[in-house]
């Protein structure tokens, strides 16, 4: 993943445990360190770094006033198999194959670059002076 906020900008990999009750995220530096653990039960999110604890009651908003940019993990589990969050409006366009390769929603723009069959392989996520760049390079049920 790359991250560009404002001037800043930081690279790394995510590794992702998600279901319908939680989600845990470890994002660790280039190098394979760990840098942030965001953890979700519920409703209820708990962001881990440099030894401290925060909470919030959602991701976004957490992440923005730790890291300096927000990590739309409301959204994240639909877009990321290409489709719109079902809970939500959504503009949406699609190519010949019918699948995703642009939506707005939420206030984020996600751009499909590549697929891996039906899946996407490279996302870019976007709002104003924000932007995420996510290659998917392993899948696991």
């Amino acid at each position: 993943m790359s991250i560009h906020y404002g001037s800043d900008g930081a690279t790394g990999r995510i590794s992702w445990i998600h279901s319908s009750r939680s989600d845990e995220l470890l994002i660790a530096s280039s190098l394979g360190q760990g840098i942030v653990q965001i953890r979700r039960v519920g409703q209820d999110v708990e962001l881990v770094s440099r030894g401290k604890e925060y909470r919030a009651a959602d991701a976004e908003s957490l992440t923005e006033r730790v890291l300096g940019w927000r990590l739309p993990l409301a959204g994240l589990p639909d877009w990321v198999q290409g489709r719109p969050d079902p809970g939500g409006v959504s503009e949406v366009q699609r190519d010949i194959h019918g699948r995703v390769v642009s939506l707005i929603q939420d206030g984020w723009k996600i751009e499909y670059q590549d697929f891996e069959g039906d899946r996407p392989s490279r996302m870019r996520l976007t709002r104003p002076n924000l932007e995420i760049r996510l290659i998917i390079d392993q899948w696991t049920s």
